[in-house]
């Protein structure tokens, strides 16, 4: 079901409308199986990590080179290109990025700036920025030469492009408003706070694991009161940790929802 979920996630902008940032060109297809292995609990990073790498080895058109390849200065870690691969024929090194993002108006300046990660503590713009001035020029360091020259790829021939899918989620007022530059579809539900749950008294609630963030709500779960889910956010509100939750309403919708702390 986390793969499932995944898949189903889409780009969160197409072509390169994004500060020239080109979107990995991937068929999307909904019916693929999961056939990697995991090792022990990965972070839900790393997870997304194998999942893009079974979806890209189910491509006949592509080639995968390396994963997670560290470049390092002695026994320094200068920072890890995602993935070299090749596609018809032609290098790529792809960054594979997978976010949850609320849109804040008062954050920024312009609808990238707005919007945040759900404890504040990054952003869409932090984001691109570090892909434009550290991980995508990583692969142009001297030290990064030689994994090349290993892989028989030259730099100049290496086309690089992102692999960058979000979940979005909108204040409740805004819930259905459309956006210019990112792909609407990535929004997933809204967020609000614990002062606003009221209005919900005649729902019932469900809060995923982290890893389950990825997964589409779906009733096969133990529903909550709004009572006993008001309970269970205590400890994330107090820890200021915003929690991704599901929605069930009287007649049968499913939303996703983050109940924030700030």
């Amino acid at each position: 079901m986390q793969y499932q979920g995944f898949l189903k996630t889409p780009f969160l902008w197409r072509s390169n409308r994004i500060n020239n940032l080109q979107q990995f060109d991937l068929q999307i297809t909904y019916s693929t199986s999961f056939n990697l292995k995991i090792e022990g609990n990965p972070r839900l990073e790393k997870l997304v990590e194998r999942f893009v790498s079974n979806q890209l080895e189910q491509d006949k058109a592509i080639k995968i080179l390396a994963e997670n390849i560290q470049v390092q200065d002695h026994k320094i870690t200068l920072g890890e290109l995602d993935c070299l691969l090749l596609k018809n024929g032609i290098p790529i090194h792809l960054e594979i990025i997978y976010k949850f993002y609320l849109y804040d108006p008062k954050a920024g300046n312009s609808e990238i700036e707005h919007w945040i990660g759900p404890n504040r503590r990054d952003s869409f713009v932090q984001k691109i920025n570090k892909l434009k001035e550290k991980q995508l020029p990583l692969l142009y360091h001297s030290l990064t030469k030689p994994i090349l020259n290993q892989l028989k790829l030259s730099v100049k021939d290496i086309k690089q492009q992102v692999y960058f899918k979000a979940q979005l989620f909108v204040p409740l007022k805004d819930f259905g408003k459309e956006f210019d530059l990112i792909n609407n579809d990535c929004i997933k539900g809204f967020y609000i706070t614990v002062k606003e749950l009221n209005q919900f008294s005649d729902c019932k609630f469900y809060i995923p694991t982290k890893h389950n963030w990825l997964v589409e709500p779906h009733v096969s779960i133990d529903w909550l009161s709004l009572e006993n889910f008001t309970s269970k956010l205590t400890p994330f509100i107090e820890n200021e940790s915003s929690p991704l939750c599901w929605l069930k309403k009287p007649n049968g919708e499913l939303i996703k929802f983050f109940v924030v702390w700030w």
